[in-house]
């Protein structure tokens, strides 16, 4: 069975939904385009955007759980937010701040830092990577945790870049160092991806509902997911297959 793209995920603003793409054209050195283009600083951040930041300068999963149940849609410079809990809200990240402030607000966990203003990445993309990073999924490593814990996940769990399936479970671990090709594009895989308490929370309802930590522990780790750099740009579409170099 060879290795094929099911399916590829951007993030517009760092924790704040999630948007499919059938396509997306990598640039060398960069993250996967439009993926978190944006992130939202909290009462206690310390950096004014513009260059890379440690994830606990955001407000994220990992501390406000129903931020997980957000999707989003880009439409030029506007993006739509949806949340179950709240109308949908289209804005311009740029111009209408208070208008997502009061939106996400309803959303936040309030013993936790509050959300003060949106800052942009100056494309260099706020992944929790120090480096430009696009983050592989294997469907066959989410299925065995769906085994292991007795029941079905959502892939959204993860916030994974490209979905892969056709690998055994775990396979894409042995691949730190090499490079493969995807669709047009030549990616370098460079590190396991260790995850947090965000995953816990159900991308559908925003509750913390399985113990996703745990689960990974019965393989000794907490990884999900592999982080690779894109050494030689190319267009990448959804059923385009993979090959390792």
């Amino acid at each position: 069975m060879s290795v094929r793209i099911t399916s590829m995920w951007r993030h517009p603003i760092k924790a704040h939904g999630r948007e499919e793409v059938n396509e997306t054209q990598l640039i060398p050195g960069q993250c996967m385009p439009g993926d978190r283009v944006w992130a939202v600083a909290h009462e206690n951040t310390k950096t004014d955007g513009g260059e890379w930041a440690r994830c606990q300068n955001f407000t994220r999963g990992a501390g406000h759980p129903q931020l997980m149940a957000i999707t989003a849609q880009t439409e030029g410079m506007y993006i739509t937010l949806s949340h179950p809990k709240r109308q949908d809200l289209k804005f311009r990240p740029d111009q209408d701040q208070a208008a997502f402030l009061e939106w996400v607000r309803p959303l936040m966990e309030p013993e936790r830092a509050q959300p003060v203003k949106i800052l942009h990445a100056n494309g260099l993309g706020l992944t929790d990577s120090s480096w430009p990073s696009i983050t592989l999924c294997n469907a066959a490593s989410h299925r065995a945790i769906e085994e292991h814990v007795g029941q079905d996940l959502s892939i959204h769990r993860w916030r994974g870049n490209v979905w892969l399936d056709g690998l055994e479970p775990w396979e894409e671990f042995n691949w730190i160092d090499r490079e493969l090709r995807l669709g047009d594009a030549i990616l370098r895989i460079r590190q396991r991806t260790e995850r947090c308490i965000a995953t816990e929370a159900n991308p559908a309802t925003g509750q913390r509902d399985v113990k996703t930590l745990n689960a990974l522990d019965a393989w000794g780790h907490r990884d999900f997911s592999v982080k690779a750099e894109v050494v030689k740009g190319g267009l990448v579409r959804t059923e385009d297959t993979l090959e390792l170099l």
